[in-house]
């Protein structure tokens, strides 16, 4: 059965970390709030997705040592939230497990007011985002 591409536009997504660990711990903590939790662990990967997935993790940390660096600006990932608490939920647990705040949560984008998201970048550098498309 074919996917909808409504849903679903990648197969997985994976990003280039400096330490596994760190950023393992990092992820463990700020997607558990958005629904999603480690379903593997590999010497030099990570992959996350939502609780008995059973297809390729949609999310994954490839070890990439010290050439592992960030996307520049513009690039970031963006979680689906299921509500508000969440999205604040996430946001907290990155601040805790050694993300930096890039906009706390709140209604963002002026011309959208149900567009509710925080931003933190991860100890690598990559800019995060969990997001509640409010209708």
């Amino acid at each position: 059965m074919p996917i909808d591409p409504r849903v679903f536009v990648f197969d997985h997504v994976s990003v280039g970390v400096a330490d596994l660990e760190r950023a393992g711990a990092f992820y463990d903590a700020c997607l558990a709030p958005l629904g999603l939790s480690r379903l593997w662990t590999a010497p030099r990967a990570v992959g996350y997705g939502p609780g008995g997935y059973e297809a390729e993790a949609p999310f994954a940390l490839v070890l990439g040592g010290d050439e592992a660096r960030a996307p520049g600006k513009g690039a970031h990932l963006a979680f689906v939230a299921p509500s508000r608490e969440a999205v604040a939920a996430f946001h907290a647990a990155a601040l805790a497990h050694g993300g930096v705040d890039d906009g706390p949560p709140g209604i963002r984008y002026g011309d959208d007011p149900g567009y509710y998201a925080a931003f933190v970048l991860d100890p690598d550098g990559h800019r995060v985002e969990a997001v509640l498309h409010e209708r």
